[in-house]
């Protein structure tokens, strides 16, 4: 007996030794996913999680969904940007993917998630669908993807950017990250990209601890948009009371929130994975809007860098936010979502989703992804309409087989008299065998403290650890180099008076070697007087700040840069034109050898030294704004504004001439909303394609149907059809002669004859690239386009006796019915034509050794040869430089 109780009193020794040891033993910090749209509120989500604790809480990777608010390649560099400013050049980060999903429903790997699921097929481009929902230009896209010009003046740039073909895929970096361990992912956009994950790596959902997902609306009641209490009989109430926020589409789905609506069917299969998900959607964001008390205390606490961004961030949506209800209508959206999901981690040992910031509650719920009545096949929805077996082997008849919206104004969402019908991506409360269990954010607490005027209690959170110095931010742009200043480089050219003229471009990769020649034509022969950017065709708006750069690098900080529509005639919405169709920008790859390597200049555009000037959000009420911003006079300037401009620097009886290099949608707009034609001298239209044969083909490889258009052409076929029945003398440098001239062999073999400029090295660094790239992969078969469009520059530029250009006279026509596969096309017409020039051949040799002498010639050289030389120049005193 007396063994016995020995015995036992030493296995208690030892349990008690061994719990001791293991109730010692740290538990591993939460491992946490973040896939982003990269908006604003994303970076306040983004920099908040990066200021946690590292020993609680880790971020191991950071995927960005491409299908939203920003586009790739200026999403992706952002936040290259904001890690390497919080020294965490560490973190993965995840972008696009050039896999597909073949017709049987197969995922191939790396699908990139630039388009929702529903329309994604085996490349990158394709329609807008739930996008077009999001504007474009100001207050939408452009906005974000600059940050409202507040990336470019603060972020500074570190050794990691996007890289053709070495950039690390969305699904790569998921699969690393949720393969290494038990992982927590936060969705702060449109699912494509997890939703993908899941489908093609089920075996991996048992790493997926939880979801948190910002989005939807379950019993929201949206408060924007709603008649003051005291207002006037003649208010009418917009998406006031509705469960979604589509702001630009209340009216034919009142029902939907961003981004649930990116991809419903996507969130559909997030939402039903089986792994569990807290949701934290309007119903919980509605309740903590940025207030003007919390504005004011967090413009006095900007203690860090991060915490400056983000408040300049703020304060530049509020600046230029549309109406005076901005403290009603902006939320904390994403960063509540980030704070919530930490929080529940947190107190991962209590249940029921007990955190510090929202009051929370279990509803069944799904993701509307159809409309009823189920079973209807009206050529609305891709899974099912003229297929004998669905894809996805999705169920006939079920909830994903009914009519799915296809546009802001789909005639089936409409109810005469009543809101709009249609609730595609819904997030809606269910009972039976589609209802998931989620845990369900329902409203902000309050703060403890009920004498503070910040009545919430995330909202001292978010600042207190925005403001923390623990892991807090190195340095910006300003500070990181010890004698940083902006120097303007603006020539006197007043004494020398070439053939004026202005350059319209689109920024593809040719565009921007057209403009390195052009700047190289001595002033006397050729004065470029200003530069018309037409964001209708290979690039994004953003990237105008690419053309800021180059002028900066050229020493030309005196040239005027116009921001054109960022929509081709007839695209722009009737009811609210800041969003609109993509009908032809469709045929753009928004993947490798699209948007995301125009946008970023194949990778090179960070080589370039940063201009003082770049595209802001900056406004002012003398041109239409509601309100003055702080710097009205830093205002982005429109295209027609800048023509309007240039005119009055014009000698008495002197007139321009026009190079166009991208879709004729500016010049078109300049014909028909000007009386300044009579000021056109000429017009050089890089571009179009006239077929000799059925075997002579266009160049628009994304639409099938469509063989003989010129991309130019067709991305904007009814304003090429405006300018080529003006009147305007016109000279066209058709696709065939493009083609003669488009050999990188021959280009860089002469390059390496000239004299080493910095134009000539950075020029054959991107020519390389193009070459090697087009040789690598097939997505960049089209490379050789580019070098093509250098002709018009060429032959507008230079006494003709060497390149012997050969023309002739034609009455020609162009094709716009809004018919997708003939528009764009242009026909030989001489009974209703109307005639222009057209280039049919130059001396090739001469061509390639005009471009290489022109860039090797030292006259109107580079004065600032790349961004290394200008990090050299700002680290020395201004006197030794």
């Amino acid at each position: 007996m007396k063994m016995s109780r020995q015995l036992r009193n030493s296995w208690m020794v030892i349990v008690l030794i061994i719990g001791t040891s293991l109730y010692s033993v740290e538990a591993e910090p939460h491992r946490i996913l973040l896939d982003t749209d990269a908006d604003t509120d994303d970076f306040f989500a983004l920099l908040y999680l990066l200021k946690l604790n590292r020993s609680e809480f880790r971020l191991e990777g950071i995927t960005i969904s491409t299908n939203a608010w920003t586009d790739a390649g200026h999403a992706v560099n952002q936040i290259y940007d904001i890690l390497y400013m919080m020294d965490r050049d560490d973190i993965p980060v995840g972008i696009g993917g050039e896999g597909g999903i073949m017709e049987n429903g197969t995922i191939q790997p790396n699908v990139g998630g630039y388009l929702p699921i529903i329309e994604q097929g085996m490349t990158t481009y394709g329609g807008c669908r739930y996008r077009q929902a999001i504007p474009v230009g100001l207050g939408g896209r452009l906005d974000i993807d600059t940050n409202y010009g507040l990336r470019k003046e603060l972020l500074p740039w570190g050794s990691r950017r996007y890289v053709p073909l070495q950039q690390l895929t969305a699904q790569r970096v998921m699969i690393d990250t949720i393969s290494a361990g038990p992982t927590n992912v936060i969705l702060t956009g449109a699912h494509t990209n997890f939703a993908i994950f899941l489908m093609n790596n089920p075996h991996l959902k048992r790493n997926v601890e939880n979801i948190y997902v910002m989005g939807g609306g379950v019993r929201s009641k949206n408060p924007t948009g709603c008649c003051p209490e005291n207002g006037t009989s003649s208010c009418q109430p917009r998406q006031c009371g509705d469960r979604g926020n589509l702001f630009t589409d209340y009216n034919s789905n009142p029902y939907a929130e961003f981004n649930i609506f990116g991809d419903p069917f996507a969130a559909y299969q997030v939402l039903h994975s089986g792994i569990p998900v807290t949701l934290v959607p309007l119903d919980a964001t509605n309740t903590i809007q940025i207030t003007e008390e919390f504005f004011k205390a967090f413009e006095e606490r900007q203690g860090t860098y991060e915490a400056e961004y983000c408040f300049r961030s703020l304060k530049m949506a509020r600046d230029t936010w549309f109406d005076d209800q901005f403290y009603t209508s902006y939320f904390m959206w994403d960063s509540f979502t980030s704070g919530v999901a930490v929080s529940i981690m947190r107190n991962s040992h209590k249940n029921n989703g007990e955190n510090e910031f929202a009051e929370m509650e279990y509803m069944n719920i799904t993701i509307v992804t159809s409309n009823e009545p189920y079973g209807i096949s009206d050529g609305s929805n891709p899974f099912f309409d003229g297929r004998k077996i669905p894809k996805f082997n999705l169920t006939k008849g079920g909830v994903h087989s009914g009519h799915v919206q296809t546009d802001l104004r789909d005639p089936f969402c409409f109810v005469e008299d009543g809101k709009g019908k249609c609730k595609d991506g819904y997030t809606m409360e269910v009972t039976g065998p589609d209802a998931v269990h989620v845990l369900v954010a329902t409203k902000a607490k309050p703060n403890k403290d009920v004498s503070s005027k910040l009545d919430r209690e995330f909202y001292i959170s978010f600042l207190d650890v925005l403001n923390n110095l623990e892991h807090t931010g190195r340095f910006n742009l300003m500070t990181e180099f010890p004698y940083y200043r902006e120097v303007y480089y603006k020539p006197d050219f007043r004494n020398k008076k070439g053939k004026p003229v202005v350059f319209d471009m689109d920024m593809s990769a040719g565009d921007f070697l057209a403009l390195f020649y052009l700047l190289k034509v001595p002033v006397e022969v050729l004065d470029l007087k200003a530069i018309l950017v037409t964001p209708t065709g290979w690039a994004n708006a953003a990237t105008i700040d690419i053309v800021y750069d180059l002028l900066h690098m050229m020493g030309r900080d005196d040239i005027p840069v116009g921001l054109g529509d960022v929509f081709a005639m007839n695209q722009s919405d009737i009811v609210f034109p800041p969003v609109g169709d993509c009908k032809y920008a469709k045929a753009i790859p928004h993947g490798s050898g699209g948007f995301l390597d125009s946008d970023t200049l194949y990778g090179l555009a960070r080589e370039l030294p940063r201009s003082p000037r770049r595209y802001t959000a900056e406004n002012s009420v003398k041109f239409g704004a509601p309100r003055d911003t702080d710097n009205p006079e830093l205002r982005q300037p429109l295209a027609l504004e800048i023509w309007n401009s240039t005119l009055k620097t014009l000698d008495h009886g002197s007139k321009i001439t026009i190079l166009t290099n991208g879709p004729l949608t500016s010049l078109a707009k300049i014909i028909t909303q000007t009386r300044t034609a009579s000021f056109i001298e000429n017009v050089y239209v890089v571009g179009g394609h006239i077929n000799r044969s059925h075997l002579d083909k266009g160049n628009v490889f994304t639409i099938a149907s469509n063989e003989y258009a010129e991309f130019n052409m067709f991305l904007d076929p009814f304003a090429a059809k405006t300018v080529f029945e003006s009147g305007l003398n016109i000279t066209l440098v058709p696709l065939s002669i493009q083609r003669k001239v488009g050999q990188f062999l021959k280009t860089l073999e002469r390059l390496k004859l000239t004299r080493k400029t910095p134009e000539v090295r950075f020029v054959k660094h991107l020519l390389s690239r193009l070459q090697a790239l087009q040789r690598t992969h097939k997505r960049y078969h089209h490379m050789g386009t580019f070098l093509g469009e250098i002709l018009g520059a060429i032959l507008m530029a230079e006494k003709h006796h060497n390149l012997k250009p050969k023309t002739e006279e034609m009455a020609i026509k162009v094709i716009a019915e809004g018919v997708e596969s003939r528009d764009g096309q242009i026909l030989i017409d001489k009974k209703r034509g109307n005639t222009v020039k057209i280039l049919k051949n130059v001396d090739h040799k001469a061509y390639y050794e005009l471009f290489a002498n022109r860039l090797g010639d030292e006259k109107q050289s580079a004065v600032l040869g790349s961004y290394d030389e200008q990090k050299k120049m700002w680290r020395t005193p201004s006197n030794r430089t």
